[in-house]
């Protein structure tokens, strides 16, 4: 690609970022030389050179265009390192940065660092800080501290503020996740349908899991260590037309499944969660294009993580998610299953 000038002409008119580091082109006007996908006004073709390396360029006595900045790495290098810089600084920190100090030490405005860090994580700063504490949380819970010890060793700086957004944090009452489930209840059943074993359970807030493979001893294990515990109870009579509804729905996708779930994951897992409930029967997107629906264009592989993280099999259906060029990835219960889904559901 971009092996004679026409075709170099045509990528900088559209500032093809594909041709960015292949070539560079200068400008006798103004002295300068660029990127291809330089955002600058286009000079004449008739003022442009074009240049293989951007020694060429210098050597030529051009200078780097103060905009593209060609001597740097590419625009996205440089805003997933400054994004890296600053995710490690909100770990690190005690308490939660605040915008403006998030902002100074990354050396631009408030809303353009606002902009860039969403971009590329696909969460604003303060929910990817929430999503620390977080996990902070859970990890003094899980080492058995008492809960308010846990609250302010997390860098939350009041119960008050904690307790008001703890059951989205933790999918529970801290100190039943401090108990390891301790005190939940969860019922469960186990059935055959058209693709094997199928394990659904419910808390009393909705599904949290449909699991799906050969072995139903591995399913009801697998809900064991999702809920190590909780009090799991099984084969209840009135818990049959749940799996019924649930069955419906894998024999019939176009049926859908009007129960509610109870969806337990990070903010940003839950986020890509959504988006996968609102893709309609019959449609696959990529993972760009997921991450992109998401509002992470750079997080393709961030998405790609949430999916395969999804315990909540088709009523979820991260199945509908394919690579770039329409084949097959990898699923958390078997391609094979994958495919029949998508057969089944007619999709394109």
């Amino acid at each position: 690609m971009f092996v004679n000038d026409e075709e170099r002409w045509a990528a900088i008119q559209q500032r093809d970022t594909a041709a960015d580091g292949e070539f560079y082109y200068a400008v006798r006007t103004t002295g300068v030389y660029c990127r291809p996908s330089c955002p600058s006004r286009h000079a004449k073709r008739a003022n442009i050179s074009f240049h293989g390396t951007r020694q060429e360029a210098e050597q030529a006595g051009f200078r780097p265009c103060l905009r593209c900045k060609p001597d740097q790495p590419p625009l996205a290098e440089r805003h997933a390192a400054l994004v890296a810089q600053m995710c490690r600084l909100i770990e690190e920190a005690e308490t939660e940065p605040d915008l403006a100090s998030l902002a100074e030490a990354s050396g631009v405005s408030r809303f353009h660092f606002h902009r860039i860090f969403k971009a590329q994580t696909g969460l604003t700063p303060k929910a990817y800080a929430a999503g620390v504490r977080q996990r902070r949380m859970q990890a003094q819970l899980a080492d058995g501290n008492n809960v308010t010890d846990a609250i302010y060793a997390a860098g939350f700086n009041s119960s008050g503020r904690f307790y008001a957004q703890s059951n989205g944090a933790l999918g529970m009452q801290p100190s039943t996740y401090r108990k390891g489930g301790h005190g939940e209840t969860i019922r469960f059943a186990i059935a055959q349908c058209s693709l094997g074993a199928i394990l659904v359970a419910s808390t009393d807030k909705g599904i949290c899991a449909i699991l799906i493979g050969d072995d139903p001893d591995a399913l009801a294990r697998d809900l064991q260590d999702r809920f190590p515990k909780a009090e799991l109870i099984g084969a209840e009579a009135g818990y049959e037309q749940v799996v019924a509804a649930v069955i419906g729905m894998v024999e019939a996708p176009e049926i859908g499944l009007d129960l509610p779930l109870d969806v337990r994951g990070t903010a940003f897992q839950q986020r890509v969660w959504q988006v996968l409930r609102n893709i309609p029967v019959g449609r696959t997107v990529s993972y760009t294009e997921l991450a992109e629906l998401v509002g992470a264009p750079n997080g393709a592989r961030a998405v790609a993580s949430a999916c395969a993280a999804n315990a909540i099999a088709i009523a979820i259906p991260c199945h509908r998610v394919v690579r770039t060029d329409g084949s097959l990835s990898g699923y958390r219960w078997g391609v094979e299953r994958k495919q029949v889904l998508l057969e089944r559901e007619g999709a394109k």
